[in-house]
């Protein structure tokens, strides 16, 4: 008897210590934004401009950006540029404490610009992160360390963050020890399959320009569908691009996500996703599925950046998904750029400088407003759920000069009013309804205490 009530007591521990509730204390609030591309210090020289919106963050308990660039002195560094065709994204280490003063306290590292300066550019940034005390995640010397669950102690809870990309260079992904090889540094990474979409007739044609080319036929095993030069074509009702994941890489994740939660009180999972391209508002097939896994398995929230654009709100069992939050910072003024870069767009680093590639970039590619339009979204949790969501705003100074534009500031109301008016029409599709209350966008749910009407309409009911 002795030893049947202890087996019932370990159990229980055991149940207890392997929970994914949330456990943070009422009034908890998150505030996140989407892509930080800070190149210098921003909070002297255009303290006016950003002070509003930084005091948005720095009210918060946690507050949480995408790191996308490399900190460190190019003078001193052991790293050296990877990238081949893009940009080099870089900074000094004296932006560190900037975004320390912004109000960040948690970031990821997963996108497809961490790696842009290497092996030791990575390292060097995690160490400027961990001297001025902002938690990170997303990278690594092995694929253990950069998928790994970090964690930041507030006074209303632990809150973990996990971070991943599934936008990314080959070379940057990181990889666990297999035998004599050791773990590869890099990135914590969820493979995709691009799959291209065609009606039947044109994948008749397709599949006849496979047999007429030499080598092997990879057939595949699906009737419906037909390789071209590693490029998959499958028939559909509607042309497009699907994505599929890697199994392998997804399984490990959502056990990271799990795992992540049992250890902490609050969990944030970050996701750099330009699937299926910049130029989209609507995020891919896949996006959806994987948002709801990571929730299923334990995520308070789930916030993907990636495209530069903001995308729609989803609110699911009452977390919230942010399939993009755009631009927050987008300092592009780089102090160096590859000459492979400038060819690309018909430049000569031998008569053309830095800044003229990239105005070029900016021409060409982020032309449009859209592009320096976003929002600070502030959730609020009560009795652990989420209870309010308020959006706030923000344009990127679209109009001035390359060297004063992409700074956020509180969006004029009638900007503003735009912002969200298009924000309002890109969550529709998700059952949620955005509110503008005073120029700020406002998603209530119901409140376990008051019983509050919601202005959500939820996929699947509060958890």
């Amino acid at each position: 008897m002795v030893i049947q009530s202890r087996a019932r007591c370990e159990t229980a521990s055991f149940d207890f210590l392997g929970s994914t509730e949330t456990n943070v204390v009422d009034g908890f609030t998150l505030a996140a934004v989407g892509d930080v591309m800070m190149r210098r210090p921003h909070t002297i020289v255009q303290a006016a401009t950003l002070s509003p919106v930084a005091k948005i963050l720095q009210d918060a308990d946690v507050s949480f950006g995408n790191l996308e660039t490399n900190l460190t002195d190019l003078r001193t560094s052991k790293g050296g540029p990877t990238v081949n065709g893009d940009a080099y994204h870089v900074a000094t280490p004296a932006v560190a404490p900037d975004l320390k003063a912004v109000g960040f306290n948690m970031m990821a590292r997963a996108n497809n610009h961490a790696y842009d300066w290497g092996i030791e550019g990575m390292r060097e940034t995690t160490e400027v992160l961990d001297q001025i005390g902002i938690v990170h995640a997303g990278s690594g010397e092995n694929l253990a360390q950069a998928a790994a669950p970090h964690f930041l102690e507030t006074r209303r809870g632990r809150i973990g963050l996990i971070s991943l990309t599934m936008t990314f260079p080959s070379a940057s992904r990181a990889a666990d020890a297999a035998g004599q090889a050791p773990g590869r540094p890099g990135l914590s990474a969820l493979r995709l399959t691009r799959i291209v979409v065609v009606a039947p007739d044109m994948l008749e044609s397709l599949r006849r320009i496979r047999n007429g080319l030499p080598g092997p036929i990879e057939e595949g095993g699906n009737p419906n569908q037909v390789v071209v030069a590693d490029t998959v074509y499958r028939a559909g009702n509607k042309i497009g691009y699907s994505f599929e994941p890697n199994a392998h890489d997804e399984t490990t994740i959502l056990r990271n996500i799990r795992e992540g939660k049992q250890l902490s009180d609050f969990l944030i999972v970050s996701n750099h996703d330009h699937n299926p391209g910049n130029w989209s508002e609507v995020p891919s097939d896949y996006a959806q599925v994987f948002a709801r896994k990571t929730i299923d398995v334990g995520a308070d929230a789930h916030i993907a950046h990636g495209p530069h654009i903001l995308r729609g709100i989803e609110i699911y069992k009452g977390r919230p998904i942010f399939y993009s939050l755009g631009n927050f910072l987008f300092d592009n003024l780089n102090p160096v750029e590859g000459a492979d870069y400038f060819e690309y767009y018909g430049l000569d680093p031998r008569k053309d400088t830095v800044p003229d590639v990239i105005a070029a970039a900016m021409k060409g590619d982020f032309a449009n407003p859209v592009y320096y339009e976003s929002v600070v979204a502030v959730s609020r949790f009560e009795q652990n759920q989420l209870v309010e969501l308020r959006l706030f705003p923000i344009e990127l100074n679209f109009t001035k000069r390359l060297a004063d534009r992409g700074v956020p500031r509180l969006a004029p109301p009638a900007h503003g009013q735009a912002i969200l008016e298009r924000l309002q029409r890109l969550s529709e599709p998700y059952g949620t309804h955005i509110a503008i209350e005073s120029g700020v966008g406002v998603i209530r749910l119901r409140s376990a205490a008051t019983s509050v009407e919601t202005s959500v309409k939820p996929t699947v009911g509060t958890r």
